[in-house]
């Protein structure tokens, strides 16, 4: 598995791979302030894009000025800047004047990638008022376009200033230069960018990749080696020299390049389709061809910096504008849809996704995006019958066969989910390394729901020797796991209540290992400890219908009734499974029976036999960010 995968939750015990060969950002530093350059007279708008090929909602417009502004507003504060878009253009034509309106039209028309809209409504804003940053910088990108590059020049110079829009006006200005090939202007104009040490980095970067299209290889040579060797972890320097050295005749320090950085993250699409080409004696070519290409690169890197701080507003505008440039960047495309994720808007990711190129390293990223973004907006069958066509086509790649079976986990076809992680392991041809821990666990709770506890409790153990330490998230959640199962079971007591604890250090503010912990006291009849967790547990997760019902139960048993019964009303209230509901109702009538006579743990402590626990209480949970899931809580 590719180390670098993040995971998302789709629904209650279900994990999903989400990043194959994610897009490393740009380095962290001076970039934290570039996101001000687009900073918008409305904080409430946020991004959700949609390519104008594609056919977007139809919105009724309000019948007045008003209705149309407010309209637009919460449209924006809910993050539908296709609705934004809508109800603020027709807020303009009811008060054309107005230049607040119309600076709010343009960042959402923007934001929402109707850019040939969004040109027009800058030419409206700068002629107002000239030093608007963002439209001026919209006009230049026209500009840089069409080959204007004078035209363009004269937009960048009357932007805003400050930090953020002098780095970005410098870079596309020497860009604009290198398209009419002048050299050295556009060296003059880049080597302005002094001072901090990743202005540096930008600096020589993109010089070097100017001195590539202009034919000077000895410049090229000096820049690129000099960002390379100030920053060997960010992998578009690291493919821009590489190339270049390939591209030189000296393949064995491309190859060199590509390796180091694969130590650092491995099985990245875009190095091993590198490193395969050069091994097979093929050419790489450069980088960027053409200065808009340049440009694009500019406005990917600030859309990538702005994206890895939460900035989702300026990252989507100036990925909006990359992709304008250059309509098949490839990681642009993949942050882009990345960004329409975490903004939970999954089918507006997939109408990036589908544009990514036939022949991009990335493309197979982006048809498992596709399948597992389907997942999540409820469309189980068609996400499994997607991937399985992919999984067909690429019958031998690890990370296509495990969202098979994450995809029939979550749709809880669990005996086929096993058989499918099965092969995925079955890929690996070797000894399991430390990365391929999930892969077990997965399989481990497939097993598990499946009734297969032999074979889950292997799997499970197996992830729990393979995770590293390194990663406590990955490590807590199959403790979790693993001792949840004991304890339900009643085996195992000491050891599963050993490593429940081991979990909880290790994650003290997950609500549902802390269910875990609680639940395991009220297995063993310990009702004061298990109120005392779940109460800890119900704090950090407040909406979790599984815990609330926990709570209740625990409350019950301590003879805190009326406590009991709020809990349970209050779990019933949130959407619990259909199965869990059932038996909420029955407890709100008739409360808990009792429980039958103790019986012994291995130490000879008596604890009583509890009624059949809720299925959903083992249910995974939504995990942390490194791929992993809760056992109790559900």
């Amino acid at each position: 598995m590719v180390p670098t995968t993040r995971f998302h939750p789709l629904r209650r015990g279900a994990v999903l791979p989400l990043r194959r060969g994610a897009a490393l950002p740009l380095r962290r530093g001076a970039l934290l302030a570039l996101a001000l350059l687009v900073a918008a007279p409305t904080p409430v708008l946020a991004a959700r894009l949609s390519p104008r090929d594609v056919a977007t909602p139809a919105y009724e417009p309000a019948d007045s000025l008003e209705g149309n502004f407010l309209a637009a507003y919460i449209a924006g504060a809910s993050r539908d800047t296709a609705a934004a878009a809508t109800y603020y253009r027709e807020a303009v034509k009811g008060d054309p004047r107005n230049a607040e309106l119309l600076e709010r039209s343009f960042v959402a028309l923007l934001a929402d990638g109707a850019v040939q809209e969004a040109f027009r409504a800058a030419e409206r804003l700068t002629a107002r008022d000239a030093s608007n940053g963002l439209a001026q910088l919209t006009l230049g990108v026209q500009k840089l376009k069409a080959k204007q590059y004078a035209a363009a020049r004269q937009n960048l110079q009357r932007g805003g200033r400050g930090a953020a829009a002098d780095l970005t006006s410098t870079l596309l200005t020497a860009w604009s230069y290198a398209g009419e090939n002048q050299g050295r202007k556009a060296f003059e104009t880049i080597n302005r960018l002094r001072g901090e040490r990743y202005y540096n980095v930008f600096r020589d970067y993109h010089a070097g990749l100017i001195a590539v299209l202009v034919g000077d290889k000895a410049e090229a040579e000096r820049r690129l080696k000099a960002a390379y060797e100030a920053d060997r972890n960010t992998l578009r320097i690291v493919d821009a020299y590489a190339r270049f050295e390939a591209d030189s005749g000296r393949p064995d320090l491309a190859v060199a390049a590509y390796e180091a950085f694969d130590a650092i993250l491995p099985r990245h699409p875009i190095v091993r389709d590198a490193l395969d080409k050069l091994k097979a004696g093929k050419t790489l070519g450069p980088l960027i061809a053409t200065a808009q290409e340049g440009a694009a690169e500019v406005l990917y890197g600030l859309g990538s910096a702005g994206t890895s701080q939460g900035d989702e507003l300026p990252a989507v505008v100036y990925l909006r504008l990359a992709l304008y440039l250059a309509p098949e960047h490839p990681l642009a495309i993949l942050t882009l849809a990345d960004t329409l994720e975490r903004m939970k808007r999954p089918e507006r990711a997939n109408e990036i996704f589908a544009r990514m190129p036939a022949g991009s390293p990335l493309k197979l990223n982006a048809d498992i995006q596709i399948g597992l973004n389907l997942e999540q907006m409820g469309k189980g069958d068609e996400a499994i019958a997607h991937l399985d066509q992919v999984a067909k086509t690429y019958p031998n790649d690890i990370d296509v066969v495990s969202a098979l079976g994450s995809v029939q986990r979550s749709r809880k076809k669990y005996a086929e989910s096993a058989e499918t992680y099965s092969k995925a392991i079955s890929l690996i041809g070797k000894e399991p390394e430390r990365n391929h821990w999930t892969l077990y666990y997965y399989r481990g709770t497939a097993y598990e729901r499946a009734k297969q506890w032999p074979k889950a409790e292997a799997d499970l153990k197996k992830a729990l020797d393979l995770v590293p330490a390194t990663q406590p998230n990955g490590r807590a959640q199959v403790l979790n796991y693993l001792a949840y199962s004991w304890v339900d079971q009643n085996a195992n007591i000491d050891e599963a209540f050993r490593m429940l604890k081991q979990a909880v250090d290790l994650q003290p503010r997950d609500g549902m290992i802390i269910d875990s912990l609680g639940w395991a006291y009220y297995r063993l009849g310990r009702w004061d400890d298990a109120v005392r967790e779940l109460e800890k547990a119900v704090d950090l997760k407040p909406g979790d219908p599984t815990i609330n019902d926990h709570l209740g139960d625990a409350y019950w048993r301590s003879g805190r009734r009326l406590e009991a019964k709020f809990q349970w009303q209050h779990a019933k209230d949130l959407n619990p499974e259909p199965e869990d509901l059932a038996k909420i109702d029955e407890k709100l009538k008739s409360g808990l029976p009792e429980p039958d006579k103790p019986a012994a743990t291995a130490e000879g402590r008596p604890t009583p036999d509890q009624p059949e626990m809720p299925k959903g209480a083992p249910a995974p949970s939504d995990p942390p960010a490194m791929g992993t899931e809760s056992k109790g809580g559900g």
